[in-house]
């Protein structure tokens, strides 16, 4: 990857507005995270979910409102079974929005990290990089993986949201996954 050549293409095809230090920050901490992958359709999907769950910080967010109103930010499991420790809630954070106790814990494990006790490490740009990486390569987020959508003999940019949340906004992450791809093979 050329990377003065990735970010100027970015920069007029997604970032028209210029890049902060933060985004630049975000988007490196991607990269590293994507280093094992070797197709840059992939890397490309994952930049553009981040790009657009992050409603284009590129920076580890937290959902707006903390889960108010929907049942992960109350104290039960995605199966409606309430806990009582941690006294934490699991509402949206990091790259993708992460949220419930169970995807916690389950993220956690296979990072490494002990999510579930300290939930906020999603908020940290190389934790929740590794979360988006490793969600998305093992299917963890809907049992759906990269490998699905991009691979030797397809290339489907609209399906492949259903990695991560159905097909809401597909189009659109589609063509932000289309742009990243130019960039990256620019």
């Amino acid at each position: 990857m050329n990377k003065p050549e990735f970010y100027n293409s970015i920069k007029k095809t997604i970032f028209l507005n210029g890049l902060s230090q933060h985004q630049v920050d975000g988007i490196e901490a991607i990269l590293s995270a994507c280093a094992p992958l070797t197709d840059h359709r992939q890397r490309a999907y994952v930049l553009a979910t981040a790009y657009h769950e992050t409603a284009a910080t590129m920076r580890p967010i937290e959902e707006y409102g903390k889960g108010k109103g929907r049942a992960y930010g109350t104290k039960v499991d995605r199966n409606r079974r309430p806990y009582t420790t941690p006294d934490k809630l699991y509402y949206g954070r990091g790259y993708v929005q992460l949220t419930w106790i169970d995807n916690y814990r389950y993220l956690g494990k296979l990072i490494g990290q002990d999510l579930v006790n300290h939930p906020e490490l999603a908020l940290d740009q190389t934790v929740a990089a590794k979360i988006m990486m490793v969600g998305m390569t093992k299917g963890a987020f809907t049992g759906v993986k990269l490998d699905t959508y991009f691979n030797a003999t397809r290339e489907d940019w609209e399906n492949a949201r259903r990695i991560i949340n159905g097909i809401d906004c597909a189009e659109k992450i589609a063509a932000y996954g289309k742009a990243f791809h130019a960039a990256l093979t620019a």
